[in-house]
């Protein structure tokens, strides 16, 4: 048995090493940061307090901080709706199915910068190709990119575009349904509707616990759309989000220090809201066998 341990360490060495250096070192190290005057080009220097205190205060801090709430809270809900129903076609028997999926998920693999740039044109307000789609229609369109109001709704519209890896955890969610339940469900008389809400949401709901905590988490990391389509946070700041600010203070300021702080109070936050999802989910999330 120990000469089995032993080989077994000696095989996880490299993973150990790897999450000693570029995982623990660097969160204890932003932890130390946090609470210093460090600009990179200079030694640290302790402050205690300083920079949360300073946080407090701040008011581009809470701005930012509202706005990625906010785009939390309009992007998490559609990226799901849109991944399930997503999900709920592709699961269906019709001809030729792999490659409808395979179209569905490929734009989730397309890189952030060239996204956001494929999308400056698409919601330009005179030439791009949903406005003119709109205008077509009859319908008189919004300035998306040049009116404050109608901005952040570009983004989280933006947001479903790459719900590709949530929809193929969700169709392999529904994959795992027992067909008993459908089956019964059919006996008791129940449409479409009433199976979608009575069997499949229920037996769905722990992948869509997953999927929603995994979107919050990644809602409030949000940065490389933003930041190229609205660069500076136009509209007075109405687009300028938490992850855009830290970055902006780290390696624009050169304020590491003020940075690290901002980034264990994202840290702290995405625990909190993580904390109430589980909390909240307990009595409507349905755990086969539980």
């Amino acid at each position: 048995m120990r000469r089995d341990a032993r080989v077994g360490i000696l095989f996880a060495l490299p993973w150990i090493f790897g999450f000693l250096i570029f995982l623990t070192y660097p969160l204890l190290a932003s932890l130390y940061y946090s609470f210093t005057n460090y600009s990179i080009l200079r030694d640290p220097k302790w402050v205690g307090l300083s920079n949360y205190n300073e946080l407090a205060h701040d008011q581009v801090f809470f701005t930012t901080l509202k706005n990625t709430l906010w785009y939390v809270v309009g992007a998490v809900p559609l990226s799901t709706v849109v991944a399930i129903g997503l999900a709920l076609l592709l699961n269906t028997k019709v001809r030729g199915m792999a490659f409808y999926r395979t179209i569905f998920f490929l734009p989730s693999l397309v890189p952030m910068v060239a996204l956001a740039t494929l999308f400056l044109w698409v919601f330009n307000g005179d030439f791009g190709l949903l406005n003119e789609g709109l205008r077509a229609a009859h319908i008189n369109p919004p300035n998306w990119l040049g009116d404050a109001s109608w901005a952040k709704w570009t983004l989280v519209l933006i947001s479903t575009w790459g719900c590709g890896q949530a929809m193929i955890i969700y169709l392999a969610g529904l994959q795992d349904v027992p067909v008993s339940l459908y089956e019964a469900a059919e006996l008791d008389g129940a449409k479409l509707w009433a199976k979608t809400r009575s069997v499949t949401l229920p037996m769905l709901s722990p992948v869509i616990l997953f999927n929603v905590v995994m979107g919050t988490i990644g809602s409030l990391q949000v940065f490389a759309i933003p930041y190229v389509m609205f660069p500076g946070g136009a509209h007075a700041r109405s687009t300028y989000f938490f992850t855009s600010y830290l970055f902006d203070n780290a390696f624009t300021y050169q304020r590491m220090g003020y940075a690290s702080a901002m980034g264990w109070v994202m840290f702290l936050i995405t625990l909190a809201l993580t904390f109430l999802s589980l909390k909240i989910s307990e009595r409507h999330v349905h755990y086969e066998g539980g």
